[in-house]
Order: structure tokens, then C-alpha cells, then sequence
């Protein structure tokens, strides 16, 4: 009887301490790590993969045939000028093109992918709009593509933001891997130029593609994220992709809509140091830009804030890149007369010492 009570009270206390090794802090910790680990590295998987996460769109292998010509306009002082297009994420994006009349230099010339800033999809013309900024470039011997982002007059697709897309940025890339493609222009001369909303554009493709040479941008809504919350900035431009067959569309469109309507509608809430909000940052990912950039803009621009220009500024001083800064006393939003003459002369001069 002893010997059955002592085997039993044996059996007993080594269930005990077993359960007790099972469940201690140290076995719990190393479930609770593991599960954490599992969690760390989807939110890190999801970050990268974000459709308007930088390190997303640098794996995009973005490339767009020769563009074509579909209509010769009249021609301007020394270059012609033509209705093209181009095919950017199976839509046909259609732009103005201006071409040197003059002989072409050795290796071809120089250009410009032209990107506009906002005008109501709807009542957006090619021709229209920009002809004085246009007509200084190609009257300086740029080849220069004006293109109509997605949405914008004639273009095929949904009409976006910069922000919460990447669309306008891969309209952009595109244009200037269609430009590549023309014998006339030096595939390793081209530029971007961008306004206002463009300016968000034209930085993000910046640190995309390394093809982009040097980059000028005027009155750039280049905001940052912090910049959405702290001032309750509207930006309606999140739409959805098309499924990506390499990623789980599903899963990344959700991840990105519930960041973007956490932004919206709580934006207190928001860690802007989690992998999500530091993988779409552009100045978070500011060291992949290699090329020089030139930042104009109006102290009493009515439209963007100065600061937002300087406060770029201020970031690409701190990581030692290459750039300028102008300030205008007047001119507005556009850099109007008589400020504008003086802007447009430093972006022909920059683009001339850097393409």
C-alpha cells in the first residue's frame, strides 16, 4: 500500500513540475516571442510589398514601348511639336512632344519628361496649360514629353493622387523608358520637371528609378505623412490596383486602406515609425536618391506652403544631396511674371549642367 501511494505521489509531483516547466514565464515568453516574430515579419512583408512602398516599386520591372506619334501640330520657333502616346500599366497615356528643329548633337538630345501638376481630370487639354514653360524648354534644345497623367483629358485609366498611388509615378517612368527608345534622344540625358502635385511625383520616381538624371521641381506639394496628420491635409486619391500576380493583392490593398482611413480618420492614432508609414516615406527612404534636384517656389504661393519646400530642403542638406533651393518674393503658386522668367533661365541652366 505504501509502495502504490509512494509511486502515485511520485507520478503526481512529476506532472506538476512538468506542467509547471510548460507554462513557466520562459517557455511562455519563447510561444509569445515566436508569435510576435511571425507578426513582426508579415507587418515587415506587407511594408515592402505596399503598392506605394519605394522598396515596392523599385522591384517593378516599369518599361513601356517606343511611343508613338499620332498627330503633327503647327511648329514653334525652332522645334516641332506632336500628339504621342505611350502605354503605362495597359493604359494609353497620351502627352505633348516637342522635338529640336536644329542638328541633333552627338548621341542624342537631352530630355524632359514634362509632369503637370492638378487641374480637374475632366477639363484637362493637352495643348493647354504650361505652353510658357513648354516653349522655354524646347526653345533651349530639349526634347520635351508633356504628359496627360492617367484620367487627365485623353488618357485611359483612373485619375490619382500621388500619395496613396503609385500610378502617376509609374506614368512618369514609363514616359521616360518610351523616350529611351527614340533614336533622337541620349538614353542617359533625361530629366523630370515637376509642379505641384508633381512634386510628390517627381521625388517618388526619384527613388525609384536611377535613370532620372537630375530633376527640377516648382511649388512641389512634397508633404510628408507627419504633414497629412499634423495639418489635416485632404488627399483623396487612394484607389485600388489591379491584382499584382506576385503579391497577395488582397492582402495589401487592405493593409494599405486601413493605414490610409487610419490617416483619414484618426490620424492621432498613427505610429509614423512602423514599418508601414517608413516603407511609402519618401525621406525616410531619401538615401536611394543619386541625383541632383532643384526646388523653386514663392513665399506667398496661396496654394502649397513654402515650408514644405524648405522643410525638404532641410532633409537633403542633412544627407548631403545634391540640391538647390529658390525663393521668390511673389509670383504665387505658378512663379508668375515678372519672377518667372528668372526661374525658368536657373531650370535651363541646371538641367544643361546635370543632363
Amino acid at each position: 500500500m505504501k509502495k502504490i501511494l509512494v509511486i502515485t505521489l511520485t507520478v503526481l509531483v512529476i506532472s506538476i513540475v512538468v506542467s509547471l516547466s510548460l507554462n513557466k514565464p520562459g517557455n511562455l515568453g519563447m510561444d509569445i516571442t515566436k508569435k510576435d516574430e511571425m507578426s513582426v515579419t508579415k507587418e515587415k512583408v506587407l511594408a515592402s510589398s505596399t503598392p506605394i512602398s519605394i522598396d515596392y516599386l523599385r522591384k517593378l520591372d516599369i518599361d513601356a514601348e517606343r511611343l508613338e506619334i499620332l498627330e503633327e501640330l503647327s511648329e514653334g520657333d525652332n522645334y516641332k511639336r506632336y500628339i504621342a502616346s505611350y502605354i503605362s500599366e495597359g493604359n494609353e497615356i497620351f502627352g505633348l512632344l516637342t522635338v529640336p528643329s536644329g542638328e541633333m548633337p552627338k548621341g542624342g538630345y537631352s530630355a524632359i519628361v514634362f509632369n503637370h501638376g492638378y487641374i480637374p481630370p475632366n477639363q484637362y487639354v493637352t495643348t493647354e496649360k504650361y505652353v510658357a514653360y513648354v516653349d522655354t524648354l524646347a526653345r533651349n534644345g530639349f526634347v520635351v514629353f508633356k504628359i496627360d497623367l492617367r484620367g487627365n483629358g485623353e488618357s485611359e485609366g483612373t485619375p490619382t493622387g500621388s500619395y496613396f498611388s503609385s500610378g502617376y509615378t509609374i506614368d512618369a517612368i514609363s514616359a521616360l523608358k518610351s523616350l529611351q527608345k527614340l533614336d533622337y534622344v541620349n538614353e542617359d540625358k533625361i530629366g523630370m520637371w515637376g509642379h505641384s502635385m508633381a512634386g510628390n511625383l517627381v521625388l517618388r520616381a526619384m527613388l525609384v528609378e536611377s535613370d532620372i538624371k537630375a530633376s527640377v521641381i516648382w511649388a512641389g506639394a512634397v508633404y510628408s505623412y507627419e504633414d497629412f496628420a499634423k495639418y489635416r491635409l485632404n488627399d483623396g486619391s487612394y484607389v485600388r490596383r489591379q491584382q499584382d500576380p506576385h503579391y497577395d493583392a488582397r492582402a495589401l490593398e487592405s493593409s494599405l486602406s486601413d493605414e490610409v482611413g487610419k490617416l483619414r480618420e484618426a490620424p492621432e492614432e498613427v505610429d509614423f515609425t512602423d514599418d508601414f508609414w517608413s516603407s511609402v516615406s519618401l525621406t525616410n527612404n531619401i538615401d536611394y536618391l543619386n541625383s541632383p534636384i532643384q526646388l523653386h517656389h514663392s513665399v506667398n504661393d496661396p496654394t502649397v506652403n513654402i515650408g514644405y519646400s524648405r522643410d525638404l530642403g532641410k532633409v537633403l542638406e542633412e544627407n548631403n544631396k545634391q540640391y538647390e533651393l529658390y525663393e521668390y518674393f511673389g509670383g504665387g503658386h505658378n512663379i508668375d511674371s515678372p519672377y518667372f522668367e528668372q526661374a525658368m533661365s536657373r531650370t535651363v541652366e541646371f538641367f544643361e549642367e546635370n543632363l
